[in-house]
C-alpha cells in the first residue's frame, strides 16, 4: 500500500487479493480496528507481485517489510530469521547443516525454509538416506587420528574420517543432495519409494507408512523457494508482453539473492521494432543511467548484438556482465524468469482492461454531451482554451487538444498575448482565435492547425463565448462554441450553449470529463505562465524606485495584487513582503507618499 508521498506503508500476502483487500474496507473493520481505519485514509494505491506458492510469498512478505519497514506493518522487536540448509563444500568431506546466519564462506546455502519442525525431520531423512558425517573433524588434519564413531557401526556415516570411503564416492553422495535441494528431488524420492515398497511386501506396513510420511514431508517442505535464492549472484530479469501496440516490460531486481523489488515500464511507437529489438533498446537506455549493474541480466530472448552489449555494460560495471537466456525448465534462472514473465502478462491484462474501460467511459462521456447540447454531431476533434494572468501582467493563453475524448498532447499550443494590454479576457481570447485560424488559412501550414475542431470549449461565460463565435463567424468557419463555467470555488459549474445554462448531473461521465477538460487546459495555461514569470521582468511604476529590482517587484504584486494596494499600504504591511528589508520598504513607502 502507498501513500501520497508513495512512501510504502503496509505489506501484506494473500491467497485470494480480492478478498483481502475488501477486507480493509469492510464498516467493521472500520469501526472495530482504528489502525486500519487510519490506515485506509492514506492508501492512495497498490501493487502487488505473483508468486508460484504461498511459501514464496510469506518470504517476500517477510523481505520487504524488513527492507521498507512499512508505517503500519507489526514491527517484531527481535531479527528472526528463517533456516538455511548449508552444505561445507569448501572444506574436504562435506557436512550438511542447518543454520540461520548466510557468510561469505563459499559454502552453498538453500532456502529459506519456514517451518523449522519440518526441516528438522527432512534433515533425519537426508542422513538415513546419505550415511554422510556430521561431526566437526577438521580434514585433512584430523585424518586416519580416531576410531570411526558409533554411526559408523549403525550404518548412518561411512566413516572418511577413517579413510572407510573414498572422497569420490562421499562427494557423490553431497552432489546428490545438492540436486535435491536444487529442485531435482526424483534420486532420494525413489530410493525412499524402493525402501517402502519393500517393507510393504515384507508385510512390515507399519515401517511403509513411516517412509511415506517421509516422502510427503519432503514434498511439502521443498517446494520451490524462487523468491530467495541466496546462491544466486546480484541479476536482473528482465521480460515484456505486449498486445497490438501496447507494450508493458518489467525488471525484477535481485540482490544478495533477495528480490528487492521491480519496476514497471510502458512503451509507446514501437510498431515496427521486433521482440529482441524491445530488449536490447531497453538495455541501452536503462542500464546507461544505471547506477548499478548487476553480474547477471536474463532475458527472454537472444540479442542480436549480445557479445557487443555485454562487453559494454563489462565496461560501465568494471567487471564481467552476462547476458542470460535460460533454456533449461527445470533450472532456477528459468522459473525466476517465469514469475516475472507471469506478472508482466497479469500487468498487462490489467492495463488492456483499464484502458477499455476508459474508453467505454469516453464513448459515453461523448455521447452524454451530445444528448446534453441536443447535437448530432461526433465530437472527433475538441479544442479548449484557457486565459492566464495576474493582474493583467503578461498574458497567455493555452489551446489543449482531444482526439476521441483522449489528450492529444502533441497538439496542445500556447500564446503569448501580443496585442492585448491589461487583464481582458475578451480580447485576448479574440487574438489567439484569430491567430489560431489564420495559421489554418496559410497555405504554407503543416502544423496541428490544419486540423478544425467540431466543437470549441472555452474557460468563461457568456462574453467569452460571444466572442469566439464573432471570430468564427468572421472566418465562415462551421464550428460549436461552448462556455465551461465555474463557481465561487473555482469548480465546474455548468456549460453555456446557446445562450442557455447546461447543467449536467456530476455523476454523469460527461461532467467528469468536461472536469478533466477544464483543469487540464486550466493547468497547461498556469504552467506556461509560470515558467515566463521566472524570466520575465515587469515594467511597471515600480521600476522607479530605487533599490527594487526584479524579484521584489513580482512579490509586491503577489501580496498586494495591484499598484493602488501597493500605494495605501503601511510601512509593516511592506516589510512582510518576501525578500523586503527596512531600507527596500522605506523606499517603497516613500516613493508613494512623495
Amino acid at each position: 500500500m502507498f501513500d501520497k508521498y508513495d512512501n510504502i506503508i503496509y505489506v501484506g500476502k494473500a491467497k485470494n487479493l480480492k478478498n483481502r483487500i475488501k477486507q480493509y474496507f469492510t464498516n467493521n473493520n472500520l469501526e472495530n480496528d482504528f489502525k486500519v481505519a487510519t490506515m485506509v485514509k492514506n492508501i492512495v494505491r497498490f501493487e502487488y507481485i505473483v508468486t508460484n506458492t504461498e511459501i514464496e510469498a510469506l518470504i517476500l512478505e517477510n523481505n520487504l517489510i524488513k527492507k521498507h519497514n512499512p508505517k503500519y506493518n507489526i514491527r517484531l522487536k527481535d531479527d528472526k530469521t528463517y533456516p538455511y540448509i548449508k552444505i561445507t563444500v569448501n572444506e574436504m568431506f562435506p557436512r550438511v547443516l542447518v543454520t540461520r546466519k548466510i557468510l561469505n564462506d563459499k559454502a552453498k546455502y538453500f532456502g529459506p525454509f519456514i517451518n523449522g519442525t519440518t526441516l528438522k525431520e527432512m534433515m533425519e531423512v537426508i542422513y538415513s538416506v546419505f550415511p554422510i558425517r556430521t561431526c566437526n573433524l577438521k580434514f585433512p588434519k584430523d585424518l586416519n587420528k580416531n576410531r570411526p564413531c558409533l554411526n559408523y557401526y549403525i550404518n548412518k556415516c561411512k566413516a572418511p574420517c577413517n579413510s572407510q570411503i573414498l572422497e569420490f564416492e562421499y562427494n557423490q553422495m553431497i552432489l546428490n543432495i545438492i540436486d535435491f535441494f536444487n529442485g531435482k528431488h526424483s534420486i532420494i524420492i525413489k530410493i525412499l519409494e524402493e525402501q517402502m515398497y519393500t517393507f510393504s511386501n515384507n508385510l512390515e506396513f507399519e515401517k511403509a507408512s513411516e517412509i511415506r510420511d517421509k516422502i510427503s514431508k519432503i514434498k511439502r517442505v521443498t517446494e520451490t523457494q524462487l523468491v530467495e535464492a541466496v546462491n544466486s549472484n546480484d541479476k536482473d530479469i528482465i521480460a515484456f508482453a505486449k498486445s497490438n501496440n501496447e507494450i508493458v516490460l518489467q525488471i525484477f531486481f535481485i540482490r544478495n539473492g533477495k528480490i528487492t523489488g521491480r519496476e514497471q515500464f510502458l512503451f509507446d511507437n514501437i510498431e515496427d521494432l521486433i521482440d529482441t529489438q524491445i530488449i536490447e533498446q531497453f538495455i541501452k537506455q536503462f542500464y546507461s543511467n544505471s547506477f548499478f549493474i548487476p553480474k547477471e541480466i536474463l532475458i527472454q530472448h537472444n540479442l542480436i548484438d549480445k557479445q557487443l552489449i555485454e562487453s559494454w555494460l563489462s565496461y560501465l560495471k568494471g567487471s564481467k556482465v552476462s547476458i542470460i537466456i535460460p533454456k533449461n525448465k527445470n533450472s532456477e534462472k528459468y522459473k525466476l524468469l517465469k514469475i516475472v514473465e507471469d506478472n508482466v502478462i497479469l500487468s498487462l491484462e490489467k492495463i488492456v482492461e483499464q484502458f477499455e474501460r476508459e474508453k467505454q467511459k469516453t464513448v459515453i462521456a461523448l455521447k452524454e454531451l451530445q444528448y446534453a447540447l441536443n447535437i448530432d454531431i461526433y465530437f472527433k476533434r475538441i479544442e479548449s482554451y484557457d486565459i492566464s494572468n495576474i493582474q493583467g501582467v503578461q498574458s497567455v493563453a493555452s489551446m489543449v487538444v482531444f482526439e476521441d475524448g483522449k489528450p492529444l498532447k502533441m497538439d496542445y499550443r500556447k500564446f503569448n498575448i501580443k496585442t492585448v494590454l491589461g487583464a481582458n479576457d475578451y480580447k485576448s481570447i479574440e487574438e489567439v482565435l484569430n491567430r489560431r485560424f489564420l495559421r489554418y488559412f496559410d497555405k504554407n501550414n503543416i502544423s496541428s492547425f490544419n486540423k478544425l475542431p467540431n466543437i470549441i470549449f472555452i474557460d468563461g461565460g457568456k462574453g467569452q463565448v460571444n466572442v469566439a463565435l464573432r471570430v468564427i463567424n468572421n472566418f465562415n468557419l462551421s464550428i460549436l462554441v461552448c462556455g465551461m463555467i465555474k463557481d465561487d470555488k473555482h469548480k465546474t459549474k455548468c456549460l453555456l450553449f446557446n445562450n442557455r445554462e447546461i447543467y449536467l448531473d456530476t455523476s454523469s461521465e460527461a461532467f467528469k470529463f468536461i472536469t478533466r477538460l477544464q483543469a487540464e487546459t486550466h493547468r497547461f495555461a498556469l504552467d506556461f505562465h509560470n515558467n515566463i514569470r521566472k524570466n520575465f521582468v515587469i515594467s511597471s511604476i515600480l521600476d522607479d524606485i530605487k533599490g527594487i529590482g526584479k524579484k521584489r517587484k513580482v512579490e509586491l504584486l503577489k501580496y498586494f495584487g495591484s499598484i493602488e494596494n501597493i500605494k495605501g499600504a503601511s510601512l509593516e504591511e511592506i516589510l512582510k513582503v518576501k525578500y523586503m528589508n527596512k531600507v527596500s520598504a522605506q523606499a517603497v513607502y516613500d516613493f508613494f507618499r512623495n
